[in-house]
């Protein structure tokens, strides 16, 4: 092996791609490899060219290399003559690789030696050696520094790349962003250098977040609070994004982050009093248990308005979240994205998400994947999120080792071309850089950036673990570490940016601050604060129990139909849709105006019309949405033609809402916490997420057990989200009958959310107005239909829209009391299979009584329906096994008040069958048994 064989083969292919792109066009390239290229070609006319090879030949072998090598710059007696030219482009080379694995070395661990991940950035690497290092290169240009020797490139180089800041960024494929990254990170990098008033701001800050939590691990010794210790540089982190942003034009920041250093947050960076924060630890506040059960502290949100350092109004929030890890991530996302439609006219530079992850998390669980998709997609773009990681090394109790497989805990930033700045966390200068540069980022090129600052846990999990029993090496480094205050104060200090005294000063002055408002509350504890409503809460209240005695009135004028009706009938002139588009369009038109009797969809499509009419907003997504998972919605078409979409409500007249219906990704848990997140933001919008089918949605079990169901009663935050999961036992098997309707049971409780299984097109209508009808918002879990979006029978009168209310039990208009000996309570599509079968058998004796809302159960309603029928046997029916379903709710709510027995399919592990001889004699045998069929 000769001396040249250090170049890899990356090397060669990156000359070779420059050099293919300068053949094409000369200007699309680096001006300075233009340069070079201009000035090989030059000696390639006058020395002549083996036909064969490319550029990076030159870098392959020595002038003197036998035998003759095949690469065109290698030629003996033409370019390799040229001493100076290999040269070049072996320190451009270097250049390159400093460029993309200069990271590897970088020194951004301040507790542990990094490893040794074989940078290759050696000069020897290069076929460069010491006696190359006082040779002047071209090259320095490429770094900013003009014609310089190699010893001066190579110190500019070690400065910007192995310095406290690691840089990922040459896998980015578009050419501006990349120069520009190129030229903040090489040229800000060697001049950065804080004025002195930033510097006393840094401190400043560092020093809030050490004392705060200092003073919280003396005065409440064993008590949990997730301390920021060993991260404390967050909080400056924090103060830089927010400052630099909103001199870009940010006036909203939603900030989503888990338990760590979550109070220290509130506090230094939301401006929750410290008062408050000392008493939720004193214990002392009485909270008000109307309001609902409240949270653990580190739970908790917050919102805020502050004045920037650039004297900015800028409003803060803080989600609240549950200890599920990085499930707060798109709910943050889907906030912002609503104040981006409706409050800032669709300008995303105006608002801004921060995840705060832990590196742990932003591995090892997968809805940080989802929402990293997400991030490009039309209908879920926030204009880019800055992604900070607080990487303290240890997952829970577990080394990294054991937490991932990739190098770095960001890697995920990769599938999206995001660049990522890995920063030492006990450098606070170099973490306010990597948090200005985030910021400006964000705003010129609205993609996600994350910012990994490597730093430690002080303490375990939580302040009472003993990390030592599984980390002993590494906490005997931490125990006797300095804090980032320290070392920060001792480099200013040394520099003499500051005096001593003054941070002595700011120190004794911050703790005797703390320790006065301790005093404060120890001496008159303050009431227990639940969570503010946002601004534009504020018009609605809390629910009573006699909101759900009965709906309120949601029908719509003639005239609106009418106008719906035209727009979803009517197609652009030229806009040819497909034969099957046109034959549903006619039936369409006919519905709303000769039959004037609407199906499932076309009740659909008028309720969402109806509400754009009254100024509101509709937000649609799920998994082919726009076709409908049953190609029955067709809220959108595309021309046969040139396949370009048409959205019919968009076009709608007189409208003053948006009308957002998109196709999601194929995700449930991410796009479902999105949905939640927009309809936390804006409650007089009616955001909606339908599942491919029902039984999809365990897929998106934590948003729905710790957010959907939970959230007013931990948080304060009510929601108006629907959530559509198709339903019914129609012989596809177990994965798509079945959506689960007892977990949405089981969950129900203080009329914490709607769980409804509807029959009719026009309750359906009547349900979605309600949604924003109510003076309060709740979350709406509907079991939709499957086969009844076609069935014959299941279609509404037109009057039952323009006038009337949801209806939460439809009583049997068929059966004569008189006659009747058995009354069937059920509730979704076995109604139709019952109403048919006893059609066809004639049967006189049997009632049947739908409920159409499950929870809040309308008892009351239920039990007067029954007054008509004293002397009846009661049962419940349902298609579903015995263990599943609605029976065991409906036991428990009614068994005081009504002696019934049950009739369904056996109790099952799995929910329904997967050979259909066998589903059809099931569902047989429930109608038959339900009606005393022999």
């Amino acid at each position: 092996m000769d001396q040249y064989s250090y170049i890899s083969n990356a090397h060669v292919a990156y000359i070779d791609e420059l050099y293919a792109a300068y053949k094409e066009s000369p200007t699309s390239i680096d001006p300075s490899w233009k340069t070079f290229f201009d000035g090989f070609d030059f000696a390639i006319t006058k020395f002549g060219e083996d036909a064969e090879g490319g550029a990076s030949a030159v870098a392959t072998k020595p002038v003197s290399a036998e035998p003759k090598p095949t690469g065109a710059l290698a030629t003996p007696g033409t370019i390799m003559d040229m001493e100076q030219l290999p040269k070049e482009i072996k320190v451009r080379a270097l250049i390159h690789a400093y460029r993309s694995r200069g990271h590897l070395r970088s020194k951004t661990n301040p507790v542990r030696e990094r490893r040794d991940r074989k940078p290759l950035l050696d000069i020897g690497d290069f076929g460069l050696d010491q006696n190359d290092l006082n040779t002047e290169f071209q090259a320095g240009k490429e770094i900013g520094i003009g014609t310089a020797k190699l010893s001066k490139i190579l110190e500019s180089l070690k400065i910007i790349y192995e310095g406290a800041l690691g840089f990922e960024y040459t896998y980015i494929r578009e050419p501006l962003m990349l120069d520009w990254l190129k030229t903040k990170i090489e040229k800000e990098a060697l001049s950065f250098n804080p004025s002195v008033d930033e510097k006393k701001r840094i401190l400043f800050k560092l020093n809030q977040a050490v004392v705060f939590e200092n003073f919280l691990h003396t005065k409440y010794l064993g008590q949990k609070r997730f301390s920021l210790e060993g991260g404390e540089s967050t909080i400056p982190f924090l103060d830089a994004v927010i400052n630099t942003a909103a001199d870009y034009g940010v006036e909203e920041v939603m900030i989503g982050m888990a338990h760590r250093g979550r109070l220290n947050v509130l506090a230094n960076i939301m401006g929750k009093t410290y008062e408050q924060i000392f008493s939720e630890f004193e214990g002392t506040a009485k909270p008000d248990l109307t309001m609902g059960d409240g949270d653990v502290k580190y739970h908790m949100g917050y919102s805020s308005d502050i004045i920037t350092t650039g004297d900015k109004k800028v409003n803060l929030k803080l989600a609240p979240n549950p200890s599920h890890l990085e499930a707060v991530d798109p709910v943050v996302e889907g906030f912002i994205r609503a104040k981006i439609d409706s409050q800032h006219k669709n300008d995303s530079k105006k608002a801004l998400p921060i995840l705060i992850h832990g590196d742990a998390a932003v591995a090892g669980q997968g809805i940080v994947y989802e929402v990293t998709q997400m991030a490009g997609l039309k209908g879920y773009n926030t204009g880019g999120t800055v992604h900070f990681v607080i990487n303290n090394q240890v997952g829970f109790t577990t080394d990294f080792d054991d937490a991932r497989s990739s190098i770095y805990c960001t890697d995920v930033a990769k599938i999206i071309d995001a660049p990522v700045i890995h920063v030492n966390g006990d450098n606070a200068e170099a973490v306010v850089f990597a948090a200005k540069l985030a910021a400006e980022f964000r705003q010129k090129f609205a993609r996600d950036i994350f910012v990994d600052m490597v730093c430690y846990r002080r303490h375990g999990h939580n302040e009472s673990d003993e990390p030592k029993f599984t980390q002993p090496e590494l906490y005997n480094i931490i125990s006797k570490h300095p804090n980032p205050r320290e070392i920060y104060v001792k480099r200013l200090t040394e520099r003499g940016d500051i005096d001593a005294e003054i941070a002595r000063q700011m120190d004794e002055e911050f703790r005797q601050l703390l320790q006065d408002r301790l005093n404060m509350v120890k001496e008159k504890p303050l009431p227990y604060q639940f969570t503010k409503f946002e601004r534009e809460w504020q018009s609605l209240r809390r629910s009573t129990p006699e909101d759900f005695e009965k709906s309120p009135e949601t029908g719509i004028s003639l005239e609106a139909v009418e106008k719906v009706a035209d727009a979803l009938t009517t197609i652009p002139k030229g806009f040819k849709p497909i034969k099957q588009i046109e034959i549903q369009l006619k039936q369409r038109k006919d519905m709303y105006f000769t039959s004037k009797s609407l199906n499932w969809a076309a009740a659909e499509l008028l309720a969402y019309g109806s509400l754009l009419l009254e100024g509101k907003t509709v937000r649609l997504t799920g998994q082919d949405v726009q076709r409908g998972t049953f190609s029955h919605r067709h809220a959108v078409v595309h021309d046969a033609n040139t396949n370009k979409p048409y959205n019919f409500l968009k076009e709608l007249k007189d409208s003053e809402g948006q009308f957002h219906i998109y196709n999601s990704l194929l995700s449930e848990y991410a796009v479902l916490g999105f949905e939640y997140g927009y309809a936390m933001a804006s409650p007089h919008s009616l955001a909606i997420w339908e599942a491919q089918f029902g039984d999809f949605a365990n897929g998106a079990q934590t948003m729905i057990d710790q957010f959907i169901s939970s959230g007013e009663s931990k948080w304060g935050k009510m929601n108006g989200m629907v959530l559509l999961l198709p339903h019914g036992y129609e012989g596809q098997g177990p994965e798509h009958s079945n959506a689960r309707p007892e977990r949405f049971l089981q969950l129900s409780a203080e009329y914490n959310m709607v769980v409804a299984n509807i029959t009719e097109p026009s309750n359906f209508f009547h349900l979605l107005r309600r949604q924003l009808a109510w003076e309060f918002r709740k979350p709406c879990v509907v079991m939709s239909p499957k086969s009844l979006l076609r069935h014959p029978k299941v279609v509404s009168p037109l009057d039952e829209f323009t006038q009337g209310r949801f209806r939460e039990v439809l009583l049997d208009t068929n059966a004569d009391p008189k006659q009747v000996k058995r009354v069937v309570l059920c509730s979704g599509k076995v109604f139709y299979d019952l109403d048919e079968a006893r059609e066809k058998d004639k049967i006189k004796d049997v009632a049947i009584i739908r409920v159409e809302q499950l929870h809040p159960l309308p008892k009351n309603q239920i039990l007067e329906a029954l007054k008509a029928y004293p002397n009846a046997e009661i049962v419940w029916v349902q298609e579903e096994p015995e263990n599943m379903g609605y029976w065991n709710y409906i036991l428990r709510m009614l068994y005081k008040d009504i002696k019934m027995d049950v009739i369904a399919r056996k109790t099952s592990a799995s929910p329904a069958t997967g050979y259909n001889k066998v589903h059809v004699e099931e569902q047989s045998g429930i109608v038959n048994r339900a009606l005393k069929i022999s």
